[in-house]
């Protein structure tokens, strides 16, 4: 599994699953063989919540374009969607839906677009952290490009937006505990089979 953030990678090692840490937008190295996106996306549309667990069919550009289809992990809680590709967070409700009705997308993320054009993503498996209703906020820049936490933000987002910043606190814990639950169901080879077993 690939995620971004130190908070994904934590999830996964505490269900005992392999997770390697790339970093916003998977800018950094990835690993050898198949590749899972893992992590925290924030849903497009107003009917998934925080905590849904999504897993993708199909990967989209902008305008739609399809980058990468392929079959979604066998988690049986998860919605099956599109990700739209994203190279910048989306937090103004007003995009975020302009963005759904003009790529066919109910979900944003920066990795999966990058590790589609690796052609070696096999399954995306995401939990909802953030809507068009519960914006990020200020806490759109607690993350280091590397993936850890710029705490400075994140002291100035509860300073400055304490109702935002509570609200999507909580929102991006109930996501990571489904991401935790998830990543149990598979062994400690850290894959998640994008089929059935």
């Amino acid at each position: 599994m690939v995620c971004a953030l130190a908070a994904e990678e934590a999830a996964a090692r505490r269900a005992g699953a392999r997770v390697a840490r790339v970093g916003l937008g998977a800018t950094g190295s990835l690993p050898e063989g198949p590749l899972v996106s893992f992590g925290l996306a924030g849903a497009l549309a107003g009917d998934l919540v925080p905590g849904t667990l999504v897993t993708a069919t199909r990967i989209v550009d902008d305008e739609g374009r399809t980058l990468w289809e392929g079959l979604p992990a066998a988690v049986a809680e998860a919605r099956e969607v599109v990700v739209w590709a994203a190279s910048r967070i989306v937090d103004d409700r007003g995009e975020r839906l302009e963005l759904a009705a003009r790529s066919g997308a109910q979900v944003v993320d920066l990795e999966s677009g990058p590790l589609a054009a690796s052609g070696r993503l096999v399954a995306v498996l995401r939990a909802i952290s953030d809507t068009p209703e519960i914006r990020l906020g200020q806490l759109a820049l607690a993350a280091r490009p590397e993936g850890g936490v710029a705490w400075a933000a994140v002291l100035k987002a509860f300073a400055t937006e304490p109702v935002t910043a509570v609200r999507t606190a909580g929102a991006a814990r109930k996501a990571l505990a489904a991401l935790e639950r998830a990543a149990v169901h598979w062994s400690g080879d850290g894959r998640l089979d994008a089929h059935p077993c």
